[in-house]
C-alpha cells in the first residue's frame, strides 16, 4: 500500500487499523485503532495534520486534506462515505458524512449528526448533534439524524475489516 513520508512528516497507523492496498496515505496522518481506509481513498497530510479516531471508516474514493491553519479531525465511530471530501474540518464522534458529501474549512459536524449524500457543508458551518444537513449548500434539519444507524454502520465496518484481513488477495 502506498504510505509516504513527506520530509519529516510520517504517518502513524495503529496496528489494528486496516488500510486497503490501493489507498494512499501521505505525511502527518494518524489513524486510530480498528479504523479502516478503503480503496482509492487519499489522506494527504502535507500542510497540517489529519487525525482519524478509533473504529472509523473512510470509504472508497474519499479525499481527506488539511491546511496549514486548520487540521482535519475525524472522531471515533464515524462513517465517512464513498467519494466524500473533508477539508480542514472537524467530524465529532459518532457522526456520518455520506457518499459524495463535501465538508469545508472550519465546519464542525457534531456528535450523532449526518451530512446527507452529495451535500456541501460550507466554511464555518456547525451541524448540531443529531441534526441532518442536506443540500448544496447544506440546510440543517434539527433532530433528524439517527445515531443508532451510524453506530450500526461503524460496527459493521469494523467487522468487515476482519474479513478483508483474512480473505483479500490480489489475482494479477
Amino acid at each position: 500500500m502506498p504510505i509516504y513520508a513527506l520530509g519529516s512528516q510520517e504517518p502513524s497507523i495503529d496496528s489494528t487499523a486496516f488500510v486497503h492496498p490501493d489507498a494512499v496515505i501521505i505525511g502527518s496522518v494518524f489513524i486510530g485503532p480498528q479504523s479502516s481506509v478503503w480503496p482509492s481513498a487519499v489522506l494527504r497530510g502535507d500542510d497540517g495534520e489529519i487525525r482519524i479516531g478509533a473504529r472509523t471508516s473512510v470509504q472508497d474514493g474519499t479525499v481527506v486534506h488539511t491546511t496549514l491553519e486548520w487540521p482535519t479531525t475525524v472522531g471515533n465511530d464515524c462513517l465517512i462515505g464513498h467519494l466524500a471530501h473533508l477539508e480542514a474540518c472537524i467530524i465529532e464522534d459518532g457522526a456520518q458524512v455520506s457518499s459524495g458529501a463535501i465538508v469545508l474549512h472550519r465546519a464542525r459536524i457534531c456528535t450523532g449528526a449526518i451530512v446527507g449524500a452529495n451535500s456541501v457543508v460550507l466554511n464555518d458551518t456547525v451541524v448540531p448533534s443529531r441534526a441532518l444537513a442536506v443540500g448544496s449548500p447544506a440546510v440543517i434539519k434539527e433532530g433528524r439524524a439517527r445515531a443508532e444507524e451510524i453506530a450500526y454502520g461503524s460496527a459493521n465496518y469494523v467487522q468487515r475489516t476482519e474479513r478483508f484481513r483474512r480473505e483479500l488477495r490480489r489475482l494479477d
